[in-house]
Parts: C-alpha cells; structure tokens; sequence
C-alpha cells in the first residue's frame, strides 16, 4: 500500500510529522532518500520534535554520522546523516548493527550510501520537491 503526505510550507511540517508517525505505525528503521535541499534534515527535526525531543537538542550528525536524543518519555532516537560515507565498512565501524537492533527509532538521512547494509524491514521514504515548493513525502 502506498502512503502519502503533502508539506505545503514550514508551517505544515508538525501536523505532517504527527501524521507520518502515526502513519507508520511500529516501523523504527526509517530512511529518508531525497535529493540535497529537499528537507530530510527539516522533515527529522520535525519527527524529532513530535516525539518530544527539546528543539536546541537536534542537529544535523553531518560530521558526527549519528546523534542520539532523547524523546518525550526518555526514549532514544538516533539520527544517521550517511552523506560523507564513502565505504559501508564506515558505518560498521561506528556500530550501525548496535543501533539497527536496539529496537529504538532509526532516522536516517544519504542511505543510498549504505544501502547493502540496511536491513529488509527498514521502510524506505522518499522526499520529493513539487513545482510550487511544497513537498511530498512518500512510502
């Protein structure tokens, strides 16, 4: 089954990401494919903010690969930024395996760059940029 969300602004983004949320129910391996200035990074603080996370807490993982916050209720959600992965073997060497089993939220951003290591369960959304500016979020 397809699903679909559309973002018509920035101020759209909360009610987008309480939708997706509940859209995907028990889903916590989440990849973001878009191209750069799509709104991946956007689209995560907004998920992130949904669940709880204080806003000053989140941050792109650019150089960092993963960033750990913690939601409403203490729960851990990590945020992957793979875009300066040039081997898979990168994203063994910081545990991805640790953080793909714990059971907890999996929001990842470039997975296209460790694509042969994402497990088969792990629901794959695209972002795209319409004409007008608004984007569509897709799974």
């Amino acid at each position: 089954m397809k699903h679909q969300i559309q973002i018509a602004s920035l101020e759209d983004l909360g009610r987008a990401a309480r939708e997706f949320l509940e859209a995907i129910g028990e889903n916590t391996l989440i990849a973001f494919y878009a191209p750069m200035g799509a709104g991946k990074t956007t689209f995560t603080t907004a998920i992130c903010k949904a669940l709880g996370v204080q806003e000053d807490a989140i941050s792109s993982p650019t150089f960092a690969i993963v960033n750990e916050y913690r939601g409403g209720v203490g729960q851990p959600i990590y945020h992957f930024d793979f875009y300066r992965i040039e081997r898979p073997e990168e994203a063994l060497d910081i545990g991805l395996y640790d953080y793909l089993d714990s059971g907890d939220l999996c929001l990842m951003e470039w997975p296209e760059n460790i694509e042969g290591l994402l497990p088969e369960e792990t629901l794959r959304v695209q972002i795209a940029v319409n004409p007008d500016g608004s984007r569509t979020v897709s799974w």
